[in-house]
């Protein structure tokens, strides 16, 4: 009987034990599920952080609407902006870049075309540009036109103004119709077009070819 009732009591301790080692287990793997679920948790968090960082204040993406920048950029267009770069240095002549409109709550995606302190006129469907190193002007020639520049303007810009244009000039409000932009209303300048596939690219400022002209007059 004493040899039976040992025997029981083992049998006891041992479904015991048994019992305790289960729920260590299932308490260990739950514990290493909830630090899983945490460390997932922070991924997404920290992920959110950065991709938000890089949406406000790095890179912007904007969709175009309208054609007044044809044939550089279509309408649906998916372009990818640089926001950043103006910190360090302000925009370049023929940037293409994307403001506040002037006259609504929209953006305007245009061409920079004229610098702070410069003078610009249009005129005999010219563009043409004053400045220090051209005091007489130069006819500006843009390869990326399909047409020639309507209007007439005569303007010369501020200190922190910039002289906008669309590369369809026909199909274009800009500068001519709104006047100057203030740096302060620029978002930054287009970098990359991340869609359609077919026409996926980066871009590069045009190389203006600069003629000295007398025939248009200040």
């Amino acid at each position: 009987m004493e040899d039976q009732h040992t025997h029981n009591l083992d049998e006891e301790n041992l479904e015991d034990a048994t019992n305790e080692e289960d729920e260590i287990h299932e308490k260990g793997f739950l514990g290493k599920l909830a630090l899983f679920f945490l460390e997932v948790i922070k991924i997404v968090i920290l992920a959110g952080i950065t991709i938000g960082i890089v949406r406000y204040f790095l890179f912007k993406p904007f969709y175009v609407k309208g054609h007044s920048m044809e044939p550089s950029f279509y309408e649906k267009d998916y372009l990818i902006i640089d926001e950043i770069s103006y910190r360090f240095k302000g925009p370049e002549r023929g940037e293409v870049v994307v403001f506040n409109s002037p006259v609504n709550d929209d953006y305007y995606l245009k061409r920079i075309i004229a610098l702070p302190g410069e003078r610009v006129k249009i005129a005999d469907n010219k563009v043409v540009i004053y400045n220090d190193a051209y005091p007489r002007g130069v006819v500006l020639e843009e390869v990326y036109l399909e047409e020639e520049t309507q209007g007439e303007v005569s303007m010369t810009l501020g200190d922190t103004q910039y002289f906008v244009l669309g590369d369809n000039r026909d199909a274009s409000y800009d500068s001519r119709r709104f006047g100057a932009v203030s740096v302060d209303e620029i978002v930054g300048k287009v970098w990359f077009r991340g869609w359609p596939v077919s026409r996926v690219s980066g871009f590069d400022v045009p190389k203006y070819n600069f003629i000295s002209t007398t025939t248009i007059t200040k």
